[in-house]
């Protein structure tokens, strides 16, 4: 078992996204908002504290204020679908600007539950 994590930045696209997964099975998930460290650090100081700012500020996407972080547990198996989801609906993560995914292994769990038992 793994624990899935997507940092998906285009958050307009969080329907599509989870309407996939649940059509591929993946029933359970949790998303919270998410910022990441330079967007925070660009909100929250000028460029005379933190010099680089002002070359990052020039390659931002002023409308991505937030992100969306989705984490699920899932079956080993199950990582793959979630994948070829979230790349049928925003591209290949490879490319720029469309999102991290990675997984850590589940060394224990108790209390999940599967199809009413």
């Amino acid at each position: 078992m793994k624990l899935f994590y997507f940092v998906l930045n285009e958050t307009d696209k969080l329907d599509d996204i989870l309407t996939g997964f649940i059509d591929k099975g993946i029933k359970d998930a949790t998303i919270i908002d998410s910022m990441g460290m330079v967007r925070f650090l660009n909100c929250t100081h000028s460029c005379e504290e933190i010099p680089f700012l002002g070359a990052v500020r020039m390659f931002m996407k002023p409308d991505w204020k937030q992100s969306k972080l989705i984490f699920s547990a899932l079956e080993d198996e199950q990582v793959e679908l979630a994948v070829n989801v979230i790349e049928d609906v925003i591209g290949d993560l490879n490319n720029k600007n469309t999102g991290v995914v990675f997984t850590v292994p589940i060394d224990f769990s108790k209390g999940f539950y599967k199809d009413g038992k």
